[in-house]
């Protein structure tokens, strides 16, 4: 429950004296781990009320001498909450949040609260284990890397490198994140992804297509700035809990309305001045309606979007086809509440926009994600202080896992698949870049010619099943996929689970590396060839997570790994070993027996993440940032006074330049009122600098303090030749630009994809430079002295350009609306039809030929889904945790009252859910207004059962999670954005029956 604090800080309650005597005593960790995994009572509820959350202070450990403070950062969403743990002898007895947090401000959720029980769990993955004729069999980790390296190599000799998909995690360290994603191109392939996939790529691609990153602008803080709040398709009353203390200061001291559209009267919702209910997958038409009513009256501010906006004309004729009543025909909303929601955004400046996965799950998701963009640079909202776009991300560090590549279509820092990017990385790695192009496959292209696997991205997460069950003839990859890794994903966390199923029974090998065992362990009935191996949580090692705001934090170990689980990176370090990488995939990283140094991880992908400015964050900073969160401003995020002073908190990407340069971090995007040096920013110039004679740099505006009063484009060396800047170089520096240059060939020629999808947000890095340094320019620069001396004469490094509206490489250059694949609303059809079938990502993807059947009159309500306070993702981790499992036992489906009595079903009562492919699933019926007539909605953290039978018999013993339930994904149906792949399950149908 959130409760208004004072001063914005938590009260600190007293240490109770039951754990103080824990803390004196000297309990056996052992003993401790048995007696608080068990019931409600005893230790764990006084955690779970609070009795272990309080204030801990060197005095409290100096006076038992026996007590440890250790800092992390809570394992669920993206607030990025500091954890404050306890720990005695080894063992963490005690949590308290962070009260010096700039983040939580002394506040933790449900989910934050408990997450000590999360780390001892019982019900954990304990030890390696393999199924053995249908039975599970514990193994030791040596058996388990042999077996399944030699199982791996078997695939990759006769299918290629490509058959081994790498599944990656949201939950992985920033160091894990990106030694995956090194791990995967030393492996020899680009089929590696993560859960960013099905989570905001849509946001990502729309963002960064926009205005060059695709990233939450401001942050949670900044919204205490703000005059109006506007939120699409997110619920983070529920979603991040934590954050909305920062909604509710801007409500109290600015009085700044917030206005929510959702499908769904959701607890945010509860909290508005204004609720928009809309249908779902309108979105595109609702924001065209509301800037309907801007245009009309002439409350768009037309200074910013004549020099820093391209492409606004094209958006006035898309809007004026959107007159009140085609919008009200589409959306469901009169015109009176858009044009009071207009008036309200007109008049309440800066306002903020904020949106999660309500807006970014569908077909044309990365036209809504732009949309929502193009709002916001209409009212000229953008690089300010309580403006921006808000982008509230899902996983702890799914921002992170982003930023360091684990995606199918990129490197770390976005730099893409081009030749010129594996070139970048091979000199930051000091690897032989032909050896490195021996890892990958060829594949006979139409024309003949072999075509280099290394440029191509590859099969998105959203897309693993078709790599697996589509005929081979169809794939754009040499051979199916034979063997599957899940490192750290919840597999019912994705559509289409009957297909799944039947995927997940093809492989040759599937491999599960997780804290917990997961749906992956009971989805199939696979008898052999089966492996769980032990992931430690992230409280269990240490390094660094990226918030959605772009700042970085570092975790402290906590405890060691518990029972036999290892941390990622050791793991990594173990394959990496028996497929004889290990020496030159750690040829700069020390390693400690079989543990790679964190520090030294972060300190490789500080030297080659120039794109987003991951190159200022060393560990010794992080560290020493969060040793002093005390000293940060509250709303602001800056240091005042003390050894971080003028830093904003985490340094925030970018953090341009070396960790020499002291960067302080960039708290708000494209804000031109401060100098670049201390964190101002402009557009980014990525896009060219004019199209079809139209200028596409700034005009006449610039950052504070900038030489180079107009836009300009990104900072090359010949650049800094031409304006006589170059003499500003150290000689240092000069000669790490020469080296590079010199490693740039012209015959590096690109064979990469030309698809549009989250690659690259910096734009191509050219692989036909000139062999002379002019070609160097401030992505490829190992030294960071083009970054420096562009800064140090008031510039961005990646030039000074407009937003564009207009996205011409997009499938709809305009945002269009267009109908979900499965719409009951045939009338629309026609005026709006979706996209025809193409094949992209490596894979056949439909789009006409589904939506030309009608399936509205046997599937006539439209089905949504969304979260709950309780749990997270997939739900494994969390329905594990006996705090959390006693709230919410039960998977369900929320019924308008209307719809129930029509169906003849009661409130509590069982009832089928069936989905226009086949999927059917049993779940509780709760009754309710909270959706609206025509619309169900049901949360997607629940598994372990399938269309009405219980898997639990099928976990490994003790490791069943304590809450099973149908997953909402069973019934949801195929459907994916035009760009990215996205999964569409905010809008498909279904139909109810009494059960």
């Amino acid at each position: 429950m959130l409760r208004k604090k004072t001063n914005g800080v938590a009260r600190r309650p007293q240490r109770t004296s039951i754990l103080s005597d824990v803390a004196r005593s000297k309990i056996d960790r052992r003993a401790f781990l048995r007696g608080s995994g068990l019931a409600i009572g005893g230790l764990a509820a006084i955690a779970a009320t609070g009795g272990t959350v309080q204030q801990a202070s060197a005095a409290t450990a100096a006076a038992t001498g026996a007590i440890e403070i250790k800092k992390s950062i809570c394992t669920h969403c993206s607030v990025g909450c500091t954890v404050i743990a306890e720990v005695s002898d080894g063992v963490w007895i005690g949590q308290e949040p962070g009260w010096d947090s700039p983040f939580n401000l002394g506040a933790h959720c449900a989910k934050g609260a408990s997450v000590r029980e999360h780390a001892h769990g019982e019900r954990r993955l304990k030890y390696p284990m393999k199924k053995v004729g249908g039975e599970w069999q514990r193994i030791s980790w040596e058996q388990a890397i042999d077996e399944i390296g030699d199982k791996m190599m078997s695939i990759r000799d006769t299918s290629g490198p490509d058959s081994v998909y790498w599944l990656g995690s949201a939950k992985s360290s920033n160091e894990g994140a990106y030694l995956f994603r090194k791990f995967a191109a030393y492996w020899g392939t680009n089929n590696v992804d993560h859960q960013a996939r099905i989570c905001h790529s849509t946001t990502v691609a729309g963002v960064a297509n926009t205005w060059g990153y695709g990233a939450m602008t401001n942050s949670y803080n900044d919204i205490h700035n703000s005059k109006a709040i506007f939120i699409i398709g997110g619920n983070p009353a529920e979603a991040h809990p934590v954050s909305l203390q920062h909604l509710l200061k801007a409500k109290e001291q600015n009085n700044a309305p917030l206005i929510v559209c959702d499908p769904r009267f959701t607890r945010t919702a509860a909290h508005a001045d204004e609720f928009v209910r809309f249908r779902p997958g309108s979105d595109v038409a609702l924001v065209w309606g509301i800037l309907y009513h801007i245009f009309d009256n002439k409350w768009e501010d037309e200074e910013f979007i004549r020099t820093r906006v391209w492409g606004m004309d094209e958006i006035r004729k898309e809007v004026a086809n959107w007159t009140p009543d085609e919008v009200e025909r589409v959306t469901g909303v009169p015109e009176a509440q858009l044009k009071r929601v207009a008036r309200t955004l007109a008049n309440n400046r800066p306002g903020t926009v904020i949106w999660c996965m309500g807006g970014t799950q569908h077909t044309n998701g990365n036209n809504n994600t732009r949309a929502y963009c193009i709002l916001q640079l209409a009212l000229g909202n953008m690089g300010r202080a309580g403006g921006g776009t808000n982008i509230f991300r899902g996983h702890d560090n799914v921002q992170g896992a982003t930023d360091l590549g684990v995606l199918a279509d990129t490197l770390p820092g976005y730099y893409g698949l081009s030749a010129g990017s594996w070139a970048h990385w091979a000199r930051v790695w000091e690897e032989d870049l032909d050896w490195l192009k021996g890892r990958f496959d060829t594949l006979k292209g139409a024309d003949g010619k072999d075509k280099a696997m290394m440029g191509l991205t590859g099969i998105p997460v959203s897309r693993w099943i078709d790599g697996v069950l589509e005929a081979r003839e169809n794939l754009e990859q040499p051979d199916n996929t034979k063997a599957m890794v899940l490192w750290g994903h919840a597999p019912n966390s994705q559509t289409r689970q009957k297909e799944m199923k039947t995927a997940m029974e093809k492989l040759d090998l599937l491999v599960v590396v997780d804290p917990y065992p997961t749906v992956s362990a009971v989805l199939h009935d696979r008898t052999d060839n089966t492996y769980l191996l032990p992931a430690s949580t992230q409280f269990e090692t240490s390094g660094s997570v990226t918030a959605s705001n772009r700042s970085l934090q570092w975790r402290e170990k906590v405890v060691e790994p518990l029972f036999e689980s290892l941390p990622d990176h050791t793991i990594l370090h173990k394959f990496a070993t028996k497929f004889g990488f290990a020496d030159r995939m750690f040829r700069n990283i020390e390693v400690n027996g079989e543990e790679p140094l964190v520090e030294d991880l972060t300190r490789e992908f500080n030297r080659g993440m120039w794109t987003i400015g991951y190159t200022g964050q060393s560990p010794e900073r992080l560290k020493m940032h969060m040793e002093n969160q005390h000293t940060f401003d509250k709303t602001t995020l800056r240091a005042v006074g003390g050894p971080a002073d003028g830093d904003f908190y985490g340094l925030p990407w970018p953090s341009w330049g070396t960790p020499e340069m002291n960067h302080p971090g960039t708290a708000n995007l494209y804000d031109m009122s401060l100098p670049v040096a201390e964190g101002g920013l402009t557009f980014r110039a990525r896009f060219g600098v004019e199209r079809d004679g139209e200028n596409l740099l700034a005009e006449g505006v610039y950052s504070k303090g900038s030489e180079i009063q107009d836009g300009y484009p990104e900072f090359t060396m010949q650049m800094l030749i031409d304006l006589g800047w170059d003499g500003d170089l150290t000689a240092d520096e000069r000669q790490s630009i020469e080296m590079v240059a010199g490693y740039q060939k012209p015959e590096n020629s690109d064979e990469g994809s030309t698809e549009v999808g989250e690659t690259s947000q910096q734009g191509d890095i050219p692989s036909d430079y000139n062999e002379k340094v002019g070609g160097v320019n401030w992505k490829t620069d190992l030294s960071g002295g083009i970054q420096r001396v562009a800064i140090a004469h008031g510039c961005a490094p990646f030039g000074n350009a407009k937003a564009r509206c207009v996205v011409w490489t997009f499938p709809d250059p305009v945002p269009l609306h267009r109908e979900p694949l499965y719409t009951n609303r045939r009338d629309l059809v026609e005026d709006y039809p979706t996209y025809e079938d193409k094949s992209f990502w490596r894979v056949p993807t439909l789009y006409a030929s589904i939506q030309k059947n009608d399936f509205s009159k046997e599937f006539p309500i439209i089905l949504t889904s969304g979260r709950l306070v309780e749990y997270e993702g997939g739900g494994d981790e969390t329905r594990s945790n006996p705090w959390l499992a006693e709230l919410q036992q039960t998977m369900f489906i929320e019924i308008n009252t209307r719809d129930a009595n029509n169906l003849g079903v009661r409130d509590g009562a069982d009832v089928w859910v069936e989905g226009p492919e086949g999927g059917r699933i049993k779940v509780q019926a709760m009754v309710t207004e909270r959706v609206g007539e025509g619309v169900a909605f049901m949360p997607f953290h629940f598994g372990g059962h399938m269309e009405g039978v219980s898997l639990r018999d099928k976990y490994p013993e003790g490791a069943d999670p304590i809450v099973l339930g149908e997953s909402t994904n069973t019934v949801q149906t195929y459907g994916y954005d035009s760009v990215t792949q996205m999964q569409e399950t905010k809008a498909t149908l279904c139909k109810i029956m009494p059960a």
